[in-house]
Parts: C-alpha cells; sequence; structure tokens
C-alpha cells in the first residue's frame, strides 16, 4: 500500500529525531510516487524549547527550496502525528489537500477544525484526512521518548499520559 510506504519513510525520520532527543515527529511529503521533501522535529531537547521547527514546517521549507514550481494540491503529505493547529494551516496555506497521519493528537491536533467556520481563506479549501496509518510503529515510538525520564517536553501532559495508557 502505498500510504504504508510513504509513512515508513516518515517514520523513520521520527527515528532520527528520537535518536537526537527530539519529540518523534517524522514528515514526507510525496507525489505519486516520489519523495519531494521530509524533515523531523527539532528544537525539544535539552531544558529549552520551542514551538517552530515542526517536522512539517521543515518539510514545507525543503519542498518550497527544491521545488518552488510544482503543483502542490496533487502532494500528498504523511506525518507521524497528527499537525497541530499551526502545521495544519500552514500546509493548507501551501496548497497541499491531502494528509496522512498515523498517531492522533489528542492534546493539540489540528485535522478535525471545521474549515467552514473559519475566515475566508479556509472556507473554500477541502482538504483529505486519513489516519491512523501504521499507527502502532509511530505509538511505539512516542512511548519510548516519554518513557525516558531525560525527556522533558510534554512530560505529565494529556499527551503523555493518553501514549503510556495504551
Amino acid at each position: 500500500m502505498q500510504e504504508e510506504y510513504f509513512m515508513k519513510i516518515a517514520l523513520a525520520q521520527a527515528e532520527r529525531a528520537l535518536a537526537d532527543g527530539e519529540f518523534p515527529v517524522g514528515c514526507v511529503i510525496a507525489s505519486s510516487d516520489d519523495v519531494l521533501a521530509s524533515g523531523y522535529r527539532t528544537g525539544t531537547s535539552g531544558d529549552s524549547s520551542n514551538e517552530i521547527d515542526h517536522a512539517e514546517i521543515t518539510a514545507l521549507k525543503r519542498l518550497e527550496e527544491r521545488h518552488k514550481e510544482i503543483e502542490k494540491k496533487d502532494l500528498t503529505l504523511f506525518c507521524t502525528m497528527e499537525p497541530c493547529l499551526m502545521c495544519f494551516g500552514a500546509i493548507l496555506l501551501n496548497g497541499i489537500r491531502k494528509i496522512v497521519y498515523s498517531y492522533e493528537d489528542v492534546m493539540g491536533g489540528g485535522t478535525g477544525c471545521d474549515l467552514s467556520l473559519l475566515s475566508p481563506l479556509y472556507r473554500e479549501i477541502k482538504v483529505s484526512i486519513v489516519s491512523s496509518v501504521l499507527r502502532g510503529q509511530s505509538l511505539k515510538l512516542f512511548k519510548a521518548y516519554f518513557e525516558n525520564p531525560a525527556n522533558a517536553y510534554w512530560k505529565g501532559s494529556l499527551l503523555a499520559r493518553y501514549t503510556l495508557e495504551q
């Protein structure tokens, strides 16, 4: 299945993040048969964190750097965690109309947003969302992250509790 193929590549990105002590989110932006850009979450290790260097934002920046002229509505974004509201908005504004993710973000996921209730910029956008692709593999990475006492990012949060209870 093509969705699983690209999600495995996103999972490899998440594994890189985890190996670096970062929150294990990986992202791939693909055409029908090629990976065009990828990225993983940074900015979560150590004593301070930032909320900008998300895997999706990194992949979107790389896509723009490498493929400025590509028709983005035909692309699919694959992510190991449901995009947050910031990333969901950035994905939509970049013209990508299909999002596939592994693990639901019970604390901050943005894909359930009713676009018809937002400002005119978003109201007419039609986006396809596919969830839970290789969810178990992604869950395993998040459990490993939250079980490591050295990882402070989102420690004790709703997301951490939800993840560790599964």
